[in-house]
């Protein structure tokens, strides 16, 4: 009989993590063998449990997905790491893939979509659901802002996002696990780098990034 690919499931909502799990026992070939909730813990069981494909949700708090995916890859730069995400913006499938991700799906895409797309990814190739690869870059206006945010780490690009999105540092530190200074030196770092003051101006340069 051929070996079930092993996988973990990393998201921070319980009942989202149930329904994949359910997604994915109608599976013969894909066995679930681990969930975690967090970034932190992710790794942990990376290591200890080898899994062949791990699972991911961008959106967690603590480490975040995008350090999560760039901390596996650097103990393992073998890793093959799908991302299955509610964010279908260009920026976040190029972040991903970047850091090392083998693939990137969204939740609304279909149910067989997530198999098809772990079978792939652990013969060895990538995977991007399709709606995405169409994706217009809308911002090739705006290329300097672009060149920058690239460069942002996935520290510097989670605080980036929740700046822009309204959330007081104070919060940010508590959905991160950071310390108050901290964030604050990130989100003078960001501004000093994007070269704007006010947190209206960071607001309208994510909403061309398709942020917002």
């Amino acid at each position: 009989m051929t070996e079930k690919i092993k996988i973990i499931l990393v998201d921070d909502h319980a009942v989202v993590r149930a329904g994949f799990r359910m997604l994915l026992a109608t599976s013969e070939s894909i066995e679930v063998i681990s969930e975690a909730s967090r970034g932190e813990e992710a790794i942990g069981q990376y290591v200890n449990l080898k899994p062949d494909v791990v699972v991911m949700d961008l959106s967690m708090p603590g480490l975040g997905g995008l350090e999560t995916i760039h901390r596996i890859v650097q103990r393992d730069g073998n890793a093959k790491i799908l991302v299955f995400s509610v964010y279908h913006q260009r920026v976040y499938v190029d972040r991903a893939l970047n850091a090392g991700a083998k693939g990137y799906i969204t939740k609304n895409s279909a149910p067989e979509i997530l198999t098809e797309a772990i079978v792939t990814i652990m013969q060895g190739q990538s995977y991007i659901e399709q709606g995405l690869i169409k994706i217009s870059n809308s911002i090739k206006s705006h290329s300097d802002y672009q060149a920058i945010i690239h460069q942002f780490s996935p520290r510097e690009f989670d605080v980036f996002r929740m700046l822009a999105q309204g959330m007081s540092v104070h919060k940010i530190a508590g959905e991160l696990c950071l310390g108050y200074k901290t964030i604050a030196n990130y989100a003078t770092q960001i501004r000093k780098k994007l070269q704007v003051d006010t947190l209206i101006e960071l607001a309208h340069i994510a909403e061309d990034f398709g942020l917002m």
